[in-house]
């Protein structure tokens, strides 16, 4: 069965982080540069939240508040459901669908050490399948 870790062999080992006083459209502007949709809030090395584009829609836009002068921690998920590269596919697709989850940052001896998003699962899983495929083609074939 595969695990978290073989997912992240085939990711970039970079990790987008900011801290908790980072400003909101600051923290959107590098979301925009990276073209990524979540970014991890670490503190002295520990993961302390995370914020995604539905915490601004939700907590930023829909409340009113302005990007220009609202920190990060104010709006930003805490305390955020972590994984390990141990982590079973299935399990992560299973929590990441009950939880309504898009991203899952990993977590190795309190280091956060990637994120992994419902598109890399997914991804993996087609590619996991075309694999299969592949290998029953071939063995009809032969």
């Amino acid at each position: 069965m595969k695990t978290v870790k073989h997912i992240l062999q085939g990711k970039s080992s970079v990790i987008h982080a900011v801290s908790q006083n980072t400003l909101v459209l600051d923290a959107l502007q590098m979301m925009m540069e990276k073209n990524i949709s979540a970014l991890l809030i670490v503190e002295n090395d520990a993961l302390v939240g995370i914020f995604t584009e539905r915490d601004y829609a939700r907590k930023i836009i829909l409340q009113g508040k302005s990007s220009k002068d609202t920190p990060i921690h104010v709006v930003m998920t805490h305390d955020p459901r972590t994984i390990t590269t141990e982590e079973k596919i299935e399990s992560c697709m299973e929590l990441m669908t009950t939880n309504h989850f898009r991203h899952l940052p990993v977590v190795e001896n309190d280091i956060v050490i990637g994120i992994i998003s419902i598109g890399d699962l997914v991804k993996h899983i087609i590619d996991d399948q075309r694999q299969t495929i592949d290998q029953l083609q071939s063995y009809i074939s032969s």
